[in-house]
């Protein structure tokens, strides 16, 4: 068996992968995030995810960040708009440190006035930072286009009024109503046997009582295409192109996901680079993405270029898409996009913390976590048939927005 998984009393479940490495990795997900916001909640979840370093019944600041830091550790965590995850890497003989230090900062954080007044001035900074950076900015702005007035297409950052009016009745309020037990995994990869987990996860999780959570997420829909161009203060032009599709409770994602990675993913030979990129030197960053949520989905392609270039690129895309819905991907092209997929899914799991995470994630949204070699078989099984179907599908013309920054 590649992990074991267990339920504590109180409806937290846990899953653990041993290793033979001196290094360990664990962490605590929480089904929130910022799509979980109030409208005056702006940025309250990834606010949260700051705040609870800065104190706990019985540590300050300094005695949270010196815990692992000093035995050469490290502790973190990050909020995405349908969870927070508080995490660890450590040696593993540090492993409970690690964990009890997980849960006094996840359960027991008092959010002390004084620090949390001082944090939205962190938060602030992240923000402006972030502002200045249009290549990053634009993803944010094309989320709120496709998810027009709905919590999915805020930012996770917040704005800087909406950062300014969070209090600490705002901090409790979203804990109590989205940090309960069965919104919870602890996930871990490490030496330790299954037995040792069961009794440490007991021992600092298991007193954690919580109600049982009510689904109060608001589910998407009545997506409409539209086409904007803004004017920014830039220096090179900006684009993305797509639309809502699928999400994580498709059973066509992986196919998407295998399309995706064909078109635009992370290496250099696909579609978008090396008929964009390299043939023609238009632009020097361009890629597609897929973001999955729970009940929808967004693709998209982006690009950075000469504003000179913007048009004959936007046609070169539009060429690509067109191919994908016209023409199947010949037997050598299907071969080479499984064999790549699959060599990139077993690369991730050769990081400790990447496969921790991803243990938790699918476990958390599915209640169970495929082995690999089912997973690869999974995307052996993808025809050409069928990522042409669902290119026609999501790269129809008529369902595609546009978001445009330009000087």
């Amino acid at each position: 068996m590649e992990f074991h998984t267990f339920t504590l009393p109180n409806g937290i479940r846990c899953i653990h992968k041993q290793t033979n490495r001196e290094v360990s990795h664990c962490g605590l997900m929480i089904n929130a995030g910022s799509r979980d916001e109030l409208e005056h909640e702006h940025g309250l979840a990834h606010y949260i995810e700051h705040s609870i370093f800065k104190g706990t019944h019985k540590r300050k600041t300094f005695h949270i960040l010196n815990r692992l830091d000093r035995v050469g550790g490290e502790i973190n965590a990050y909020t995405t708009k349908e969870e927070t995850w508080v995490y660890a890497s450590f040696l593993n003989h540090h492993f409970e440190r690690a964990l009890e230090l997980i849960a006094d900062i996840t359960f027991n954080s008092t959010f002390p006035q004084k620090e949390i007044v001082k944090e939205k001035e962190v938060i602030i900074d992240e923000i402006n930072s972030y502002l200045d950076s249009p290549g990053e900015m634009i993803f944010d702005d094309f989320e709120e286009l496709i998810y027009d007035g709905h919590p999915l297409g805020k930012s996770i950052l917040g704005t800087e009024e909406s950062v300014k009016s969070l209090s600490q009745t705002d901090i409790f309020n979203l804990i109590g109503r989205r940090y309960r037990a069965d919104q919870m995994v602890f996930s871990s990869v490490g030496s330790h046997s299954i037995e040792q987990i069961k009794r440490l996860a007991l021992k600092h999780l298991g007193d954690f009582a919580s109600e049982t959570t009510e689904d109060t997420r608001k589910p998407f829909g009545g997506y409409q295409p539209r086409e904007i161009e803004l004017k920014k203060n830039v220096f090179q032009t900006h684009c993305i192109v797509g639309g809502e599709t699928m999400g994580n409770d498709d059973e066509r994602k992986m196919t998407l996901v295998l399309l995706n990675n064909y078109l635009g993913g992370p290496a250099m030979n696909s579609r978008l680079s090396l008929s964009i990129r390299e043939k023609y030197g238009y632009t020097y960053n361009i890629e597609s993405n897929y973001t999955a949520y729970g009940e929808t989905g967004i693709i998209q392609i982006y690009l950075g270029t000469d504003n000179k270039y913007l048009n004959k690129t936007l046609k070169l895309v539009d060429r690509e898409l067109q191919l994908l819905r016209e023409k199947k991907l010949g037997p050598t092209q299907l071969h080479d996009a499984r064999q790549q997929l699959i060599g990139q899914l077993a690369l991730s799991q050769d990081s400790g913390v990447g496969t921790m995470l991803a243990l938790g994630k699918s476990y958390m949204l599915y209640d169970r976590v495929d082995p690999l070699h089912e997973v690869f078989k999974r995307i052996e099984s993808i025809t050409a048939t069928d990522i042409q179907d669902l290119a026609n599908e999501v790269f129809d013309p008529r369902k595609l927005s546009r978001l445009i920054y330009k000087a």
